[in-house]
């Protein structure tokens, strides 16, 4: 074939008869791209050709079908240059308006832009076509023309990948408007398709033919479900029981009462999107778990806090939940349900009922009523039929009730006692502070000091009340001339809020006091002290420290004045310096009795005299006896430990302080939590002077004895799995066990655990399981499943067995979960009581782990080259070229030095290696199930944050799994707000 341009290649193609398929051979063999031979104006040049004469030449039409490299062309050709007004040329363009492209991501893309083009024409001819049909007088081929359009636009729009690509189109359009910072013209934009939608919506409803009518309303519909095309809900889980939530809630009310409410109900979120939970049952989980926990909570404080957790805390968390976009549900209606569901839980609530003597759901409705979290009406409906189905409760015998008063009466009505006593504690007091004392004497009384604790700390003042206390522990520190009476009140000022600070600390954390740095250059007494001598668990202390070494004049003076037989005198006496000088003085009296100088009796009477006034000073002393007795061997303690029995034991007489017998109680309560561990390893007794005055202390000692400690886990948690929810005495347990172990003993010995479920509902029941007890310390234990034993199974051919499903498609849920939960609370500076309580020095330096630049090759990558039968693909980050790393996380310039997005980068850098190897396996299956698990959670809302540390090189490996080649998936993936990300999306879409 001679031929000198493109349109004498038309025509003798058109002479000649070729076929389609021989037009497609001859102009690829015979016109070769070039100046001449341009294939970006075959489309023009054929459309010219096709429309010349009375009707479209069918044959030149035919050859745009097959004019593949040119199907962007074809399509802005046919929306520019045909018109609505020739019906013929019309219908006979319309079956090439279904393109396909298999080029370059700009090629693409282009074809996204002319697919929404075409969307807009079609709309346009459907949109004229109703209009015309609504004259009387319209022809019958006017209905045939918007049937033939009606068909063309949904052949378009059922399939999801055209709809995809438009939706690119459509972002695209939106990020030029952004890039330019001015109005973005193109030949066709969204506002084009809405306009159209509008004009052809009016004119529908003069159509007669309701048929045709149906399938347009439908083709409206599917344009419309192109923005919302990732927020399509998925089929929620069939399961009524969600015990990932019931171990989270039990988790915080048992551990994390003090946390702010925000990230607590940011994570409850976290999991309800993640697991797709429908509303009202999640609510009823959360009240599930507020039960459980009131009902099983050991009697004293930790019942008291559960009390507050249930009946405060957990109502707000619930206040701020309904600010949160609900959909079409009414969250008000949703709580509605979540108490009828309760309501059906009879045996449950009679037992917290027993337990708390009183009717909890009853004081519940009601403060849920307060909040506007449920409606008059349906709070007397509830109340109602509560009222009614306790009448059938078992019930505790008369002189029981009589003696219990209902904890959550008292929490309620302690709530707004501790906003009066912050506001009198803030009053000026250095005139009269008789009237501040009487204050805190009261609150000492009973268990008063536990309730006004419980009750701040569920409502976020806890902190607050602290700082308050501190500022009064401070102002004893001026003396003016004072007489006995006033330095009686100002000892008393001292040691009653150095007896409420210790005992916050012992009950909430140090970090209630030390969060919060104080305002002055020099920190307060009461800080210092506990920093340096307080002892604390997993808190080591050094007896030979100089803070317990004050000036050797002050230590002689104050062990002269503890070994006179007179009375202490207060007045100008400094209890800060004395507090100090207290352990120094303990210790020459010890040596002394070591050394024979001193009898039993004398020790007595000192150990009496630090006891008899100021309870302050005898925690002081135990304190140093304490991290005195650690040092010594198990045959040295006898003397150190008679002398804190000593001090332990209340010494009732006349010339004590007012309010002593309170002050006692607190002191006793606070020596025997200071020195339960060190009389445990000895295995005497503590409390044989005073035995049936104190309660156990509560979640002390669950280790089993002689047992190892692997065996206690697999213990603990078959005993969870079987009961299918875990409890707080676990929780407790776990977090000893994470605390002796180290995270990753107690990460890899539970991903143990789990790889060992061969039955899928097992093993989805302890991913839910295993989730809550990874809150525990959330952050490390992410970092080293992701960072080290992720790793090590799938670079390891030995391993790779385990992670064949259902184990591994539990575990790549497991990952997601913790990466997605661990990535939302970790740059909002969120850190609970429990996380920042333990000191990680088992967690290795991600620095070296994970080097910040693709130049140095890291341990990750250096395991993945040890395998010699692919060296290729298995190579370090060094050889590999910085584009096929290249991720949305690096263009958004998130910080690298970070561990946790270092350790998420990398994990995604070594699954790209194993989809570009050419081993498959249980591996490979494990990579697409975390993929997968990803897009399914990103779908729900959590917005696929840690998918920007993928490779977008990685895109082009994923769609070659069957389960991920879909659009829905690959728009998922892919961060398309950067105009890299919605190339690579195009292209993958358009080769599906």
């Amino acid at each position: 074939m001679k031929v000198v341009n493109l349109k004498q290649a038309i025509l003798q193609a058109w002479k000649e008869r070729w076929s389609a398929y021989q037009w497609a051979i001859n102009i690829k063999k015979n016109c070769p791209k070039g100046a001449t031979w341009d294939y970006i104006n075959l489309a023009d040049a054929l459309l010219e050709q096709a429309m010349i004469g009375p009707s479209p030449n069918p044959l030149i039409l035919s050859y745009l079908k097959y004019a593949i490299s040119s199907q962007v062309s074809v399509l802005n050709e046919i929306c520019d240059t045909v018109d609505l007004l020739q019906e013929l040329c019309f219908s006979s363009v319309l079956p090439a308006a279904v393109p396909s492209c298999h080029g370059k991501a700009e090629e693409c893309i282009g074809l996204c832009r002319a697919l929404l083009g075409a969307v807009v024409w079609l709309l346009q001819g459907c949109a004229w076509y109703c209009e015309r049909l609504r004259d009387p007088g319209a022809l019958a081929s006017g209905e045939a023309s918007l049937r033939a359009c009606q068909e063309r636009l949904e052949s378009l729009l059922l399939r999801t990948k055209n709809r995809a690509l438009v939706h690119i189109a459509r972002l695209e359009e939106q990020g030029k408007r952004r890039a330019i910072c001015t109005p973005y013209h193109c030949a066709a934009s969204w506002t084009n398709v809405e306009q159209a939608l509008i004009k052809l919506t009016e004119n529908l409803g003069s159509l007669t033919n309701q048929t045709l009518r149906s399938k347009l309303e439908e083709c409206v519909s599917l344009v419309k479900s192109i923005p919302q095309m990732l927020c399509m809900q998925c089929e929620p889980p069939v399961q009524t029981s969600f015990p990932s939530v019931h171990a989270f809630v039990m988790l915080e009310g048992t551990m994390n009462l003090t946390g702010e409410i925000q990230p607590l109900v940011e994570q409850l979120m976290m999991i309800r999107r993640m697991q797709r939970i429908p509303a009202p049952l999640f609510v009823l989980e959360v009240w599930k778990a507020c039960f459980t926990g009131l009902i099983e909570s050991p009697e004293g404080t930790e019942e008291l806090k559960w009390t507050a957790f249930t009946f405060l805390k957990i109502p707000q968390v619930l206040l701020r939940l309904k600010k949160y976009p609900q959909g079409e549900r009414d969250f008000m209606e949703d709580v509605h349900v979540a108490f009828e569901y309760l309501l059906k839980l009879t045996p449950l609530l009679d037992k917290a009922d027993q337990r708390c003597n009183c009717d909890c759901l009853s004081l519940l409705l009601q403060e849920c009523n307060k909040l506007g979290l449920l409606s008059e009406s349906n709070t007397a409906i509830l109340t109602a039929k509560r009222t009614q189905d306790r009448e059938h409760a078992p019930k505790l015998k008369t002189t029981e009730n009589a003696n219990i008063q209902p904890n959550p009466g008292l929490i309620l009505r302690a709530e707004p006692t501790v906003t009066n006593i912050l506001k009198t504690v803030d009053a000026d007091h250095s005139k009269s502070p008789e009237g501040l004392l009487g204050v805190l004497g009261h609150m000492l009384s009973g268990k008063s000091l536990d309730l006004l604790l419980a009750a701040a700390a569920a409502t976020g003042k806890l902190k607050s009340f602290a700082r308050k206390f501190i500022k009064l522990n401070e102002f004893p520190k001026h003396i003016t001339g004072e007489g006995s009476k006033s330095a009686s009140v100002r000892a008393l000022l001292f040691d009653i809020s150095f007896l409420m600070l210790c005992h916050v600390v012992q009950t909430y954390g140090s970090e209630v006091i030390l969060s919060e740095p104080s305002l002055s250059g020099e920190p307060p007494f009461f800080e210092t002290w506990l920093l340096m001598c307080m002892p604390e668990e997993g808190k080591t202390l050094n007896p030979e420290h100089p803070c317990f070494r004050p000036e050797p004049g002050k230590v002689e003076s104050l062990v002269a004045l503890l070994n006179t037989s007179s009375e202490m005198k207060l007045v100008q006496m400094k209890w800060h310096e004395i507090c100090l000088g207290t352990p120094a003085a303990i210790l020459e009296v010890l040596n002394a009795w070591e050394n024979g100088v001193l009898s039993v009796e004398a020790v007595q009477k000192i150990t009496d005299n630090i006891k008899g006034k100021v309870c302050s000073m005898a925690i002081c002393a135990v304190a140093w006896l304490v991290a005195h007795v650690r040092m010594l061997g198990l045959d040295e303690r006898e003397k150190p430990q008679t002398m804190i029995r000593q001090l332990m034991t209340p010494l009732y007489g006349e010339n004590t302080l007012q309010f002593y017998n309170e002050r006692v109680v607190i002191m006793s309560s606070i020596l025997e939590r200071m020195c339960a561990d060190v009389f445990q390893q000895t295995g005497q007794s503590l409390r044989g002077m005073a035995e049936g005055q104190q309660e156990p202390l509560p979640y002390r000692g669950l280790l089993p004895p002689r047992q190892p400690i692997r065996q206690a886990l697999h213990t603990q948690f078959r005993l969870v799995l079987t009961k299918g929810w875990v409890d707080s005495h676990a929780l407790h347990l776990f977090e000893s066990l994470l605390h002796m172990g180290g995270v990753f003993w107690f990460t890899n010995n539970l991903v143990k655990e789990l790889l060992k479920e061969t039955r899928k509902e097992w093993a989805f029941r302890v991913v839910e399981l295993l989730y809550s007890i990874f809150s525990l310390d959330l952050q490390q234990i992410t970092l080293t499943l992701l960072g080290h034993i992720l790793p090590n199974l799938l670079t390891d051919p030995a391993h790779w067995h385990s992670l064949a499903d259902p184990p591994g498609r539990a575990l790549a849920k497991l990952s997601v979960w913790s990466a997605l939960s661990s990535y939302s609370s970790h740059h909002k500076l969120h850190t609970s009581v429990r996380q920042r309580k333990r000191q990680r020095e088992d967690i290795e330096d991600y620095s070296s782990l994970f080097p910040l630049d693709d130049t140095q090759p890291s341990k990750l990558m250096r395991l993945l080259s040890s395998n010699e039968d692919e060296p290729a693909v298995l190579s370090s980050p060094g050889d590999r070229t910085m584009s096929s790393s290249l991720s949305a996380a690096q263009l958004h310039t998130v910080n690298m030095r970070d561990p946790l997005n270092r350790v998420l980068a990398n994990l995604f850098l070594l699954i790209s290696s194993i989809l570009g190897s050419k081993t498959a396996g249980p591996h490979t299956q494990f990579v697409q199930s975390f993929i997968k698990e990803c897009v399914e959670c990103t779908e729900q809302g959590s917005r696929g944050s840690i998918l920007q540390f993928m490779p977008f090189t990685m895109v082009s490996e994923l769609v070659k799994l069957h389960v991920l080649a879909k659009p829905r998936v690959i728009l998922s993936i892919t961060d398309m707000t950067l105009p890299l990300g919605r190339r690579v999306a195009a292209k993958a879409i358009a080769a599906l």
